[in-house]
């Protein structure tokens, strides 16, 4: 399991790496909204570490105060985990310009190491999010991670990500705009008064829940059984 964290963090840290390189290398402005992004999309793992941790010390003290830290938790996580794999949406190629001086091949590794952080970072918090769901609800995570309730609990998440990520592509919504409410709302009611916006969004939204989803599963899937296969062994000595 710790390989999974430590190979994200390597790879945030590769793809930093190469957008701070990118300037000096071939005499071109740093192109700091893909650091910004960088550091938006490690945000939720952070406030869900620490959040989680902190409902989990208070389960062994008092289990409403700690279900009000987790709720808490969770919606704030929620709110800012789109940002996590909105880092995909960087292979459109937008910081290029016709007369750039940055050979394709370089900014090609660069945008793929971007997405794939964020795909790694949605894996991370997502499975973090999972074991927590696992322990509050069930009481045990070995077991209960493959539980169907479980499982729903990772498809809505992924599901509402990718709704996130296309709040934040196209109508361009961050989760601080929901510090007004009235602007937000009117803003969304006039997105999706258009119907083709209404057809996109779906497409969109499906199209990358399912890649989020696959992923999460070619990475996390055989951490799962692991886990599964040890705590049977466990039961059976």
């Amino acid at each position: 399991m710790s390989s999974i964290f430590a190979a994200t963090v390597l790879l945030n840290v590769y793809a930093a790496l190469l957008v701070l390189l990118r300037a000096p290398l071939f005499q071109t402005k740093l192109y700091r909204p893909m650091l910004w992004n960088i550091w938006l999309s490690v945000l939720p793992v952070i406030v869900l570490a620490v959040g989680s941790l902190s409902g989990i010390i208070l389960l062994l003290v008092s289990r409403p105060a700690a279900i009000i830290v987790l709720v808490v938790t969770a919606v704030v996580w929620l709110l800012l985990l789109p940002n996590a794999s909105y880092l995909i949406t960087e292979l459109n190629f937008s910081h290029r310009r016709d007369d750039d001086r940055t050979p394709l091949w370089y900014d090609i590794i660069l945008v793929i190491s971007l997405a794939m952080s964020g795909v790694a970072n949605a894996v991370v918090n997502v499975f973090i999010a999972h074991i927590v769901f696992a322990i509050t609800i069930f009481g045990d995570a070995a077991q209960s991670l493959n539980e169907n309730t479980s499982i729903v609990f990772v498809i809505v998440i992924m599901l509402l990500v990718s709704f996130g990520m296309y709040l934040g592509r196209y109508p361009r919504f961050n989760s601080w705009d929901l510090k007004h409410p009235v602007g937000f709302v009117r803003k969304l009611t006039g997105h999706f008064s258009e119907r083709n916006n209404v057809l996109t969004a779906l497409g969109f939204t499906i199209t990358h829940a399912a890649f989020l989803a696959l992923m999460y599963y070619l990475i996390v899937g055989p951490v799962v059984e692991g886990l599964m296969l040890v705590e049977q062994v466990r039961l059976g000595g």
